[in-house]
């Protein structure tokens, strides 16, 4: 199998963005986006393909995990916070 190339990492980024947008709660969408952003920031210099491959499956794997926790979100609505009236 061939090294994981940037497009496949940039379209995982992209997704996982995407798919944290999707929490109702204001709470868990601002920390997941900030704490996708952290990890791919700081896992940017890797360069062995054995770890990238690696922290794609383990990216992947958080996807599902958010894409869940989404769902289940959505199940139990609260009210707005102030911040997200503005």
């Amino acid at each position: 199998m061939a090294g994981p190339s940037s497009r496949q990492v940039l379209s995982l980024y992209r997704v996982m963005l995407k798919e944290s947008k999707k929490f109702s709660s204001y709470n868990y969408r601002t920390f997941a986006l900030r704490r996708i952003k952290d990890t791919f920031r700081e896992n940017k210099n890797v360069t062995n393909p054995e770890v990238i491959q690696e922290l794609i499956e383990k990216a992947e794997a958080n996807t599902e995990v958010i894409r869940r926790q989404v769902l289940v979100g959505h199940l139990y609505t609260a009210e707005k916070l102030i911040i997200e009236n503005q």
